[in-house]
């Protein structure tokens, strides 16, 4: 009971910091599909995405990102939301392309949403841990965290932290570090594998599917012409690349003890899949860093 209060107290805290410090969705982003699927309302303080049996829709960062601590706060598809996703990510571009995921997988009504995270570093993936949430994400606003910094990759919700990709580069292992990305989310069908491995299918009747996002934060160093970096709230002092110059506390922050457990705890109560743990995937062995 006592960890259930620290987590509300704390999703508390962290809608009350973010709406405090929401960027104009008009400034940040552009929607790049759904011919009007994709709206931004409320002068720039809210932005929806729309599905429906023709399309989805989504949206991407006017900003590149190389390092930052990176916020939304999403309101899931309510109801029936089975063959649906919900993206939202960090990626670059190209065949050997760097990503950080969160992705919400529907669900029929009453039944959990799946978080699933991921992690490519040079075009490759397979990095899956999932969750289920200790929360229903459809009935109001929660926020969503990426930390990218040179040593971690924290994956958190509400501030709490779920997972932690660390850079093992010493041991061989690629790590996100030198290609910028930009931020991307959408709303699409996927009911060939979405809701319990594609065996339950969209159904159209409850369409219009609509997901809303508020209260964006990138405290990040943003790419500038010439391949510079501004470090800050979203822009700041010019820096060279890599250098974390003016960069908020974010760039080398850790997970401390008291922290490490609160993952261990979520990671114990809800998470549902670890490629760590699916040695029939990796005949040949899992991932290196699943031993270190």
């Amino acid at each position: 009971m006592a960890a259930l209060l620290v987590v509300v107290l704390v999703a508390l805290l962290s809608a009350m910091v973010a709406a405090a410090a929401a960027a104009n969705f008009n400034q940040e982003f552009d929607i790049t599909w759904g011919d009007g699927r994709g709206k931004i309302l409320e002068n720039g303080q809210l932005l929806t995405l729309t599905l429906d049996r023709t399309s989805g829709s989504g949206f991407q960062s006017k900003h590149e990102y190389l390092y930052g601590k990176i916020d939304m706060q999403l309101k899931l598809v309510p109801g029936n939301s089975a063959g649906t996703v919900t993206a939202y990510y960090l990626s670059s571009q190209g065949a050997t392309h760097d990503e950080i995921d969160f992705e919400f997988l529907g669900n029929v009504t009453g039944e959990p949403y799946t978080l699933h995270t991921n992690v490519f570093t040079q075009g490759q993936g397979q990095r899956e841990m999932q969750f289920r949430l200790w929360y229903d994400p459809t009935k109001d606003f929660h926020t969503y965290s990426i930390l990218w910094n040179p040593k971690h990759i924290i994956f958190m919700v509400d501030d709490m932290p779920i997972r932690d990709f660390r850079n093992l580069e010493g041991k061989g292992i690629a790590f996100p570090k030198n290609q910028p990305m930009r931020l991307y989310s959408s709303l699409w069908n996927a009911d060939d594998w979405a809701t319990q491995g594609g065996r339950v299918k969209t159904d159209w009747t409850h369409a219009p599917f609509s997901a809303s996002y508020r209260g964006f934060r990138a405290d990040a160093c943003v790419v500038a012409a010439g391949g510079r970096t501004r470090c800050g709230a979203t822009v700041g002092t010019d820096a060279a690349p890599g250098t974390g110059a003016a960069a908020g506390g974010w760039y080398n922050q850790e997970l401390d003890l008291t922290r490490q457990q609160r993952m261990r705890w979520v990671q114990s109560k809800y998470m549902i899949y670890n490629y760590c743990t699916d040695p029939k995937r990796f005949p040949q062995g899992v991932p290196a860093e699943c031993s270190m």
